[in-house]
């Protein structure tokens, strides 16, 4: 079999960080928080969500509060998700990854009802043998997801020979999570030092990503 590439969305192919970052200002003015930086937000973001917002609150949010959060969020990031283009180069890599004939998929933690139709208004859809959102509520990470996105490929898509390319710590802890590699890039959610920390490769574009990919499977 050959290698195969499964895709993050936000921060990775979509280059929406500063719509992340004006979502969640707007979403901690509604809140009564103080407003963050783009450094800052790198440096603390995690997955899982709420634990993220433990790091800025000082506690982990009640129940209560999660749901005002994550609504005020969401509501802020869609309004600004479709100003967002893609990351630099991606439209490009993608194409000619699939008309090498390699195979790629997405898997993203968007919602898979909001994911689908911002994928096709890129033009990126028929990129990927695959394309899944989330389709719960879970404020989990990606593992569980990956385990189900990659038995949904088939068995033609062999654990060792695929490669994840994130934005996010939890991209790598992922792909471990079945037994795949991970690179990770510098252009979304989390610092270079904060990824590093990870230990698996970091670059600081799609087309070093993709390249780090081939060598490592």
């Amino acid at each position: 079999m050959g290698k195969h590439l499964v895709w993050d969305w936000n921060g990775t192919l979509l280059d929406d960080i500063h719509a992340v970052i004006g979502a969640t200002n707007a979403a901690f003015e509604e809140l009564g928080l103080e407003a963050i930086t783009l450094e800052r937000y790198r440096e603390l973001y995690t997955v899982p969500v709420p634990k993220f917002y433990e790091r800025l609150m000082g506690r982990l949010p009640t129940d209560a509060e999660w749901v005002v959060m994550d609504d005020a969020f969401h509501k802020h990031y869609w309004a600004r998700a479709d100003a967002c283009g893609l990351t630099a180069g991606a439209a490009e890599l993608l194409a000619e990854r699939q008309a090498a004939g390699r195979t790629q998929s997405l898997l993203s933690l968007a919602p898979h009802d909001r994911l689908i139709p911002i994928v096709r208004r890129h033009g990126i859809e028929e990129r990927f043998v695959r394309v899944d959102g989330r389709v719960d509520a879970s404020t989990a990470g990606k593992a569980e997801h990956m385990v189900r996105h990659l038995r949904a490929l088939g068995s033609g898509v062999s654990p060792e020979r695929v490669v994840v390319i994130g934005d996010a710590a939890d991209d790598a802890v992922a792909a471990a999570h079945v037994g795949a590699k991970a690179v990770l890039f510098t252009g979304g959610s989390h610092s270079r030092a904060s990824l590093a920390r990870v230990g698996v490769p970091v670059v600081d574009s799609l087309a070093e990503a993709v390249a780090v990919a081939d060598e490592l499977v």
